[in-house]
């Protein structure tokens, strides 16, 4: 019944689109906002919003930009109404003073998009949209508080209860598999017979959420090796020559590649919930795995580090970097270390001449990190990290750190170069 209705409606669409609306419609797309954030009847809100994204489907950039600048102008909230509902609210804390002050204290445009994802296929143009928005924000601030808008809304929209959790393997309909290669964001899949090697033997696995408003787009996928013990090579995981593995000779499964793939999406989080529940679901679905880690690689690591003489002991290097240089603020200088360790990981293992790529090598010397997922112990490195920036690590870890600082004293007391 609910697919009959939707699909009435989509007709039902239409026909006003087209009667009342219509491509005839003389209103621009600035009006056409205006008139959806006051139109009464759902037929013909949706219509309007059907108009208005195929009107902007066929603005080119300057006219996205100002499409913009009017959502963030014209369609903000009045600083001086706020500031009134709020004194009311201070003076009189009723339910009538909070819903004035809500009301006002809400711009116009948040009301404007929950309008226009009403329009069938909305959510995924919406999320194109944020995207388009997002390369403008670098050179326009003003559109900052849009985005910010945008991200309150998905962050809802695309919160963890509505995200389904998908196996893809070889199996998978082909317009998945296409998205997977297209976006694999860490370790380039070359060809369709690299993918296969990835999704199709049976120690090898791969999860990726899905939104039922985007049911063929996935928005972040993670790809898993079944091993036994935890490996130090990227290039013994994804060499076209290796040993098949059972799933049950199997006692470790490795994250070694996570990708999100929409950019309208950036900045809400999904990696966090995926890792822990395709960890939980393989524990169940595989008893013997035992342990459950990353091979990450360490994007920070060259830059922070500068030229590195042919001596260095990277593993020493890299290991302090990642726990004991910090930002102002405390956390992490490395972004994925920041990730994985504000999910309640731990800094388990580093490895030289991990990632031998032309990338691994010019962003951290091909030097990788096991990121070790404990999951009874995952809940409390959280809560560590994010209340007093305790980085949990193993003690091989500790001792490196301690040895890399002691490198780079000696280092500095002798005039040489800081590495």
């Amino acid at each position: 019944m609910a697919t009959f209705s939707d699909l009435l409606m989509t007709v039902l669409d239409r026909r006003v689109g087209f009667s009342v609306l219509g491509r005839e419609d003389s209103r621009n797309i600035e009006e056409l906002t205006q008139a959806l954030v006051g139109a009464s009847g759902e037929v013909t809100g949706r219509a309007t919003g059907q108009l208005i994204l195929e009107r902007y489907a066929g603005l080119d950039e300057a006219g996205k930009r100002a499409f913009f600048q009017h959502l963030a102008v014209e369609m903000n909230f009045t600083p001086a109404d706020v500031r009134a509902a709020l004194s009311a609210y201070e003076a009189d804390p009723s339910k009538a003073t909070y819903r004035a002050f809500m009301s006002v204290s809400e711009p116009p445009r948040q009301e404007f998009f929950r309008r226009l994802n009403r329009v069938p296929g909305a959510t995924e143009r919406l999320v194109s949209m944020r995207a388009d928005l997002l390369e403008m924000v670098r050179d326009a601030p003003e559109l900052a508080a849009l985005d910010l808008d945008l991200m309150h809304l998905f962050a809802s929209w695309f919160n963890r209860g509505f995200l389904v959790l998908r196996p893809v393997s070889w199996e998978s309909p082909a317009y998945v598999l296409e998205k997977i290669i297209a976006y694999e964001a860490v370790h380039t899949i070359e060809s369709w017979e690299d993918l296969r090697r990835r999704v199709e033997p049976p120690d090898r696995r791969c999860f990726a959420f899905f939104h039922p408003a985007m049911p063929d787009e996935p928005l972040i996928f993670v790809e898993v090796a079944l091993t036994k013990g935890v490996p130090g090579s990227v290039q013994d995981l994804l060499k076209e020559e290796r040993e098949t593995l059972t799933e049950e000779d199997a006692d470790t499964a490795v994250f070694y590649s996570i990708s999100n793939c929409q950019a309208g999406l950036a900045s809400i989080s999904f990696g966090n919930s995926l890792i822990k529940q395709v960890a939980a679901d393989l524990s169940l679905e595989l008893p013997g795995l035992k342990t459950f880690v990353t091979l990450s690689p360490i994007p920070g690591l060259a830059a922070w580090a500068g030229d590195v003489e042919e001596d260095t002991d990277l593993r020493m290097l890299a290991a302090h970097y990642l726990v004991s240089a910090k930002r102002d603020d405390g956390l992490p200088l490395d972004p994925v270390a920041r990730f994985h360790l504000g999910n309640g990981a731990q800094v388990h293992n580093v490895h030289a001449g991990a990632d031998l790529s032309d990338r691994g090598v010019a962003q951290s010397f091909g030097t990788m990190v096991n990121y070790l997922y404990d999951l009874r112990r995952v809940s409390q490195n959280h809560e560590r990290f994010a209340t007093s920036r305790k980085i949990a690590m193993s003690s091989e870890i500790r001792a490196l750190d301690a040895a890399g600082k002691k490198l780079l004293t000696r280092r500095a007391q002798s005039d040489e170069p800081a590495i």
